[in-house]
């Protein structure tokens, strides 16, 4: 079992502003961070590479949206269960309802670094000692 705070997170973001400064924070949370530009990318890398903790993931994204991406992951081995946070700038009702039916935390752009830590910790499962 992981600790919370060395999470293995994948971001999925295609601004690259916005994905370097969550990676920061991320990075200065404990975690360690794996990146993508695109739902397409993103696929390749869990592909690649072993399944992430948590995966936190923007609506906006070329070639699919994030629901979409969402939905392909849980279909990887070892992903039927990812924790999301999606991190949008959509903040309709709609889209905020949308990814809480999925399972996920839902957070608005612009962000705080704290919420984002914190949505990390509590979408992770519990330690077991």
């Amino acid at each position: 079992m992981i600790g919370r705070a060395m999470a293995r997170v994948l971001v999925v973001e295609d601004d690259d502003t916005v994905r370097e400064v969550v990676m920061a924070h991320l990075r200065r949370g404990g975690h360690r961070v794996i990146d993508a530009r695109s739902g397409e990318d993103a696929l390749d890398v869990v592909a690649d590479r072993a399944a992430p903790d948590v995966a936190v993931v923007d609506l906006g994204l070329p070639e699919m949206d994030g629901f979409t991406l969402v939905d392909e992951l849980r279909f990887l081995p070892d992903c039927e269960d990812l924790p999301v946070v999606f991190l949008s700038g959509h903040v309709e009702e709609q889209y905020v309802s949308a990814g809480r039916r999925l399972g996920a935390v839902y957070l608005t752009k612009p962000f705080v670094a704290a919420a984002l830590l914190d949505a990390i910790d509590r979408s992770l499962p519990e330690p077991v000692w």
